[in-house]
């Protein structure tokens, strides 16, 4: 359809998306729940861009903004970066009492999972890292690496590694095998900690998720222990507009 066509037909859409006492950026996100919920615009699908919201429904450049920014934290939209906004997936769920590998659940769910290492290394532990310099010593092995789902980022993978639990984790190729399953298999889990926070991801964390600077995250810390001791302590990124934890519980 050609973008005349779409302002035009925008036009009418936003003025039938509320009565005018509504304000503006109230109406632009009726006009754009509107679309979805009628499955004009499905999952996946770019919305049109800010200058063409601005040149389609005759509004300040602010208005559009804040109504985008609203869906955004209201997890129907996603914005990324120098690529556009989308109609939101349905929140991707995360167990919050068990550890399972990230690439089993995507894969569970009728995805494709794939892994962008962004470094490997080993380093020094930080002195302000007070339980993994009891823990490890004075050396750790340190990865950082990015979870797609299909081709949307949806997990950053920050990692501290025990060297004396995974000697080899250097070597992986953790872009066919994810440190999970590594760590699974050579140090067999006995006890594990979670922490979730609501955080805002840092400039870079928000890069690598491709998503605005101001997107609420959820952040869950890991710790998980062998039989032997420490093995690793993780944090997990993800937006919170694609994700959720659930779990259950018994009495």
């Amino acid at each position: 359809m050609a973008i005349a066509e779409v302002d035009a037909e925008l036009a009418v859409l936003f003025n039938e998306a509320g009565g005018e006492s509504a304000p503006a950026y109230e109406r632009v996100k009726n006009l754009v729940v509107s679309q979805i919920n009628s499955g004009r615009w499905a999952e996946g699908d770019q919305l049109p861009s800010e200058n063409q919201l601005v040149s389609a429904l005759g509004l300040s450049r602010m208005t559009i903004n804040r109504a985008l920014r609203e869906l955004t934290s209201d997890g129907l939209i996603v914005r990324m970066m120098g690529v556009g906004t989308f109609v939101a997936a349905t929140k991707t769920a995360s167990p919050l009492f068990e550890v399972k590998n990230i690439a089993d659940e995507i894969q569970r769910r009728g995805h494709r999972h794939r892994t962008e290492v962004v470094f490997v290394r080993e380093e020094e532990t930080d002195h302000g890292q007070t339980f993994l310099r009891e823990s490890v010593g004075k050396r750790v092995f340190h990865s950082l690496m990015v979870h797609f789902e299909d081709e949307t980022p949806i997990q950053v993978e920050d990692r501290f590694v025990n060297p004396n639990e995974a000697p080899d984790y250097l070597r992986q190729d953790f872009t066919a095998i994810t440190p999970n399953n590594y760590l699974s298999d050579v140090a067999p889990l006995v006890r594990g900690e979670h922490v979730v926070e609501a955080v805002l991801g840092s400039p870079d964390e928000c890069e690598l998720l491709r998503i605005d600077r101001g997107e609420p995250c959820l952040l869950i810390r890991r710790r998980t222990w062998s039989a032997n001791g420490l093995v690793s302590a993780a944090r997990l990124i993800h937006p919170g507009s694609r994700n959720r934890l659930e779990g259950t519980f018994e009495r």
